[in-house]
């Protein structure tokens, strides 16, 4: 990665809003389950699409979301920002409306639930009425997350804009020349919630008349409960009014939904006789689920199926490559764990050499939920339950 230090402003930068921009991110939004969360949504949409935008033509090609797109909107129906890389670098867009800049306030989630700390942490003030968004003030994880910063009252982290850095080129140069300087301070792991545990908060929280979820139980229980992938996309749904949306069976049944289909799955037909189980006297179904993965920038596919009827329940879960003739490199591991990440007798294959397939055979009671994984991490993989 190259940068042009030229083309660094010296201080602030101003990003400009295009109507349509502003439109579509409006429409989106909508899907909140309160006022709150929709505006929420709308900012932090804007300003990723805006940043993002700017940053691939001035900075880098490889500035993303992190993880995806498709599972923002559970970010935002639950707190404010929004996370991107610029390669190895990661920063959180903490956007407001206000015009006031006195202070950069980071909830706490960004800072203290360990997967989701940041590098750096940067100012948004969005300005949809002038059309354009000033990005003006960052700091460190390190810098931040300091007893005396703390605000109980929201949960919240917070810095003054005379402890802040303003001139944005140094955030840029500083990504520029990866000097390799720390910039995290440690974290305290969060404490594991037992499945009951999850499943009665999901079932408290997911009332919509709960205006602030985030503050209505203890943050270590609600760190835990948003740090997992999955339990935090069905907290967002179920407030939201969405159907179970990672339903194997429904899937299968009637198609895959939208929003799974924007994950990269989908329901494909193929001939049995092409992918016979090795070692199972049980025949394939003719019909399998797929999601297309990136693994080390190389294609790769996750299979599910039943083998036998569904009625059955027992499941085989696959990994390959989507590259005529390659094989999956030792070192691979595809492993499942239960919905609340526990393993269990024969959850996971390893590859010690290189082989065509990696897969588990299980056998699930109705409802069950499972939480894959692979080794090397796919890129912009979030934790999701599959529910069987």
């Amino acid at each position: 990665m190259s940068f042009d230090l030229d083309l660094f402003e010296p201080v602030h930068c101003y990003v400009e809003l295009s109507p349509a921009a502003l439109q579509e991110a409006w429409q989106h939004s909508q899907v909140g389950a309160t006022p709150a969360s929709r505006w929420n949504a709308y900012l932090n949409q804007v300003s990723l699409d805006a940043v993002l935008a700017w940053l691939k033509v001035e900075r880098t090609a490889q500035a993303k979301a992190d993880p995806s797109r498709a599972t923002l909107s559970s970010f935002w129906e639950l707190v404010n920002g929004t996370a991107i890389c610029l390669n190895q670098t990661r920063i959180v867009l903490v956007p407001s409306e206000a015009i006031d800049m006195s202070e950069l306030r980071v909830p706490q989630e960004w800072v203290d639930i360990p997967s989701w700390a940041a590098d750096y942490y940067l100012g948004v003030t969005v300005n949809p009425d002038d059309l354009n968004l000033r990005l003006w003030g960052f700091c460190t994880h390190q810098q931040l997350k300091l007893p005396k910063n703390y605000d109980d009252s929201d949960r919240s982290y917070a810095l003054t804009e005379e402890d802040l850095i303003t001139d944005l080129s140094v955030l840029w140069t500083a990504i520029a020349l990866n000097l390799g300087e720390a910039t995290q301070a440690a974290i305290a792991p969060l404490p594991a919630l037992s499945l009951a545990q999850a499943q009665n908060l999901l079932r408290r929280l997911s009332n919509p008349a709960i205006l602030r979820p985030r503050l209505a139980i203890p943050f270590e229980q609600w760190g835990a409960l948003l740090e997992h992938g999955g339990w935090r996309q069905q907290l967002a749904a179920q407030r939201q009014g969405q159907p179970e949306s990672h339903s194997v069976l429904q899937w299968l049944q009637t198609g895959v939904t939208q929003l799974a289909q924007q994950l990269g799955w989908e329901q494909v037909d193929f001939q049995p006789s092409f992918a016979m189980a090795r070692g199972s006297d049980a025949a394939l179904s003719e019909t399998a689920l797929t999601r297309q993965l990136t693994i080390d920038d190389r294609p790769y596919e996750l299979r599910v199926l039943p083998l036998g009827t569904t009625d059955a329940r027992i499941w085989r879960i696959e990994l390959q490559s989507r590259s005529i003739g390659e094989q999956i490199p030792a070192g691979f591991t595809l492993r499942l764990l239960s919905e609340n990440l526990q393993p269990f007798e024969g959850n996971e294959d390893s590859a010690v050499t290189p082989v065509d397939q990696l897969y588990v055979e299980v056998t699930l009671e109705a409802g069950e939920g499972l939480v894959w994984e692979v080794e090397p991490i796919p890129e912009n993989y979030d934790q999701e339950i599959l529910r069987f």
